[in-house]
């Protein structure tokens, strides 16, 4: 490319990046937080949250560059624009052909980050996300390692460990068992042992009572014991693993999906094929953006009033083409043939776009076809 589209593209580039890092940040804030207490009330460290967070990026990438690449490229613009480098730039021969190419692309690096994001890294790291989420919440154990703090790890459990020594051996332990209102039993001992068994986590508690509330608290029996072993997995999350979501799902996964030959599983399975169309398509929208951003800003009148509402209507235009291909998963999801919509859509507002970049004008081309129309009718 010459020096001056090496020049714009750098120009496009801060922007660009500096809104995709601004949406990333407050969206991946917003949505880390829902993780936060799951990590808090099963123990797990710092690292481990910060990892869950990090596999939440490339979800939330395929929504926001798309959305980044039109707003930095519209600020971009807009800068070269209200500093007259563009029309220096067409003053020394630089048409406005030249300029989309660098536009164009920054747009086919957005595609590509977009396409490796949606069709291998989304999928890779919300697999591993649902898979850790659900160790997490099966090693019920870990959960009840916090000394001096009640714990509640599943409903109708409360743990306490009153010491824990760097040796793994506890000191001071009470479970309360609630799961009965009606008849809960509390057990106390004075030391004991979290052993991780074949057959899952298990408390070992050594010299200790085990009471029993019976009759509404009306009568309590107390039984001595010196050694006692409380199975912990039965308050785990260790169900069998489902069927794994869109989102977890790679390409040809979702065209070809693994689920039983059931009319039950008919509409999951048009969603899944409705969400492989729309990874494929939702890159295609940058191309629409480039060229909506570049009408904005090259045509049309100079006056600062008249550029105000050229950059609205491009915003607007731009957010009402993207909420529009979001519908239009909608539609594919329930009727499998209109799934070509969703790269219609994408097509359309592109063509649209860059007739307005050429200056075509399809009232007076129809205006003109109208009138000879009616001269040749009998």
């Amino acid at each position: 490319m010459p020096r001056l589209s090496i020049y714009v593209l750098r120009q496009l580039a801060e922007p660009i990046g500096l809104f995709a890092f601004l949406l990333t940040s407050v969206v991946w804030l917003s949505q880390s937080l829902r993780l936060l207490d799951l990590v808090i009330n099963r123990g797990q460290s710092a690292p481990t949250f910060v990892w869950l967070t990090i596999l939440l990026l490339p979800t939330l990438l395929v929504i926001i560059l798309p959305l980044a690449y039109f707003a930095g490229t519209l600020y971009g613009l807009h800068k070269l624009n209200s500093e007259s480098e563009l029309v220096v730039m067409s003053s020394a021969g630089y048409s406005r052909a030249q300029l989309a190419v660098p536009v164009l692309v920054a747009a086919a690096i957005v595609m590509l980050l977009t396409w490796l994001c949606s069709l291998y890294l989304m999928p890779l790291g919300q697999r591993t996300m649902k898979d850790k989420v659900m160790s997490i919440r099966a090693d019920i154990g870990a959960a009840v390692l916090s000394e001096g703090m009640f714990n509640t790890p599943a409903d109708g459990l409360t743990v306490f460990v009153r010491e824990l020594s760097s040796d793994g051996h506890i000191r001071g332990i009470l479970v309360h068992d609630n799961r009965k209102p009606e008849n809960p039993t509390s057990y106390l001992a004075k030391s004991g042992v979290l052993a991780q068994t074949p057959a899952g986590a298990r408390l070992i508690m050594q010299d200790g009572t085990i009471e029993q509330s019976g009759k509404s608290g009306a009568q309590l029996s107390v039984l001595k014991f010196e050694r006692y072993v409380f199975d912990l997995d039965q308050f785990g999350d260790t169900g069998p693993r489902k069927v794994r979501e869109a989102s977890e799902r790679y390409l040809p996964e979702l065209l070809w999906p693994d689920l039983p030959k059931d009319p039950r599983q008919e509409k999951a399975r048009r969603m899944f094929i409705a969400e492989a169309h729309n990874r494929l398509t939702a890159p295609l929208y940058c191309i629409a953006f480039a060229l909506i951003a570049l009408v904005a800003v090259t045509r049309g009148r100079r006056a600062r009033g008249a550029n105000v509402l050229r950059l609205t209507a491009a915003a607007a235009a731009a957010g009402l083409l993207r909420l529009v291909g979001y519908g239009a998963v909608s539609l594919a999801g329930r009727n499998p043939y209109l799934g070509i919509l969703l790269y219609l859509i994408p097509t359309l507002g592109a063509g649209i776009a860059a007739a307005a970049l050429a200056d075509i004008d399809f009232a007076r081309i129809f205006g003109r076809r109208a009138p000879a129309a009616m001269e040749n009718a009998p």
